[in-house]
């Protein structure tokens, strides 16, 4: 393992966004204006387009001004964060949704965070920005569906294991070393699977020595939630592929490392938001007791996927080892 570099301050820092739709055009022309209207202005923006050229030639109208790419990578949102980081030449790359604006000070936080912990990565608080309004039935807990920051992180400065990819930021050395985004991970399209940046936040810890990552509620960014992932059907889907996608991580960086956080989320974070649940609902709010229920169901969906997604894993792994034991061997000459 190499040591992290924490003796030098971060100066400058690097924001990629990634967009693959033309549907979100409005939030993506807010997310570039929110990072052009920074307490401290961006080394580069890096705009990514992902396999849609009518998209790209929109965007490279819109903004001469910034870097604007095609994915060069395979389709999917690794591919095209790994092609913002091969084209940045900042000290830190943070990364912006393209559904997500950052806070007005969101990079002068950032960097101050980073001077002041010498942490090699940071990131923050997401908060939603429900277009339909908070469905009463969601539970804070689960706000990770929705890409946000769920009832259960820190209330403040804090260590963590992994970043969340609306929001984060990474030294150079660390993504460097660490190789980039798994290509064969994370979401394409509207596939909602997911945990590229966990696996990645944990090969980077594994293969750099002293490395951590700070979560910072002060550097935040508000993240849209279009109506219909307030619906139920989303909810499950969404839980269902997380669990796919936690079952890929712990195959590849081991179920130590890769259920760490989530083994005190679920004996921890999700009885006492039953419990929360069950009183409100005693309390006369109607909604509580389906906020329980979203809970429990929340968690059941989560371990049939996580279930479903380590037998695949096996089953993968078997029919490659079967598939080299048939191929033909050629003798040396």
């Amino acid at each position: 393992m190499r040591p992290a570099d924490t003796s030098q301050t971060a100066t400058s820092v690097s924001v990629v966004v990634c967009a693959y739709t033309s549907d979100r055009w409005n939030d993506l022309c807010a997310a570039v204006d929110s990072l052009r209207q920074q307490s401290v202005r961006p080394h580069e923006i890096i705009v990514v387009i992902d396999h849609n050229p009518r998209l790209l030639q929109r965007a490279c109208e819109e903004w001469p001004e910034l870097v604007v790419l095609e994915n060069g990578e395979a389709q999917g949102l690794s591919g095209a964060r790994n092609t913002g980081v091969a084209a940045a030449t900042g000290e830190v790359i943070a990364f912006l949704d393209d559904d997500a604006a950052a806070r007005g000070d969101w990079i002068e936080r950032m960097l101050a965070a980073y001077d002041e912990s010498g942490a090699s990565g940071v990131g923050g608080a997401i908060l939603p920005k429900w277009e339909a309004g908070r469905p009463r039935w969601f539970p804070e807990e689960f706000d990770w569906v929705v890409g946000c920051t769920y009832r259960g992180m820190p209330g403040e400065r804090a260590r963590v294991r992994n970043l969340i990819g609306a929001n984060m930021s990474f030294r150079r050395q660390l993504l460097d070393a660490a190789g980039g985004f798994q290509t064969g991970m994370g979401r394409i399209g509207t596939r909602p699977l997911g945990c590229e940046e966990t696996e990645l936040c944990i090969r980077g810890s594994q293969k750099v020595a002293g490395a951590f990552y700070l979560y910072d509620p002060a550097v935040a960014v508000r993240h849209t939630v279009p109506s219909g992932r307030g619906a139920w059907r989303y909810f499950a889907s969404r839980c269902y592929s997380e669990g796919l996608s936690k079952a890929h991580v712990s195959d590849l960086v081991g179920a130590d490392a890769g259920l760490a956080s989530e083994r005190t989320y679920t004996m921890r974070t999700l009885p006492r938001g039953v419990a929360r649940g069950l009183r409100d609902a005693l309390r006369g709010d109607a909604h509580g007791l389906r906020r329980a229920a979203a809970i429990v169901a929340g968690l059941a969906i989560t371990s049939v996927g996580y279930g479903r997604g380590l037998l695949a894993r096996k089953a993968a792994r078997r029919a490659a080892a079967g598939a080299r034991q048939r191929a033909p061997r050629t003798r040396a000459a």
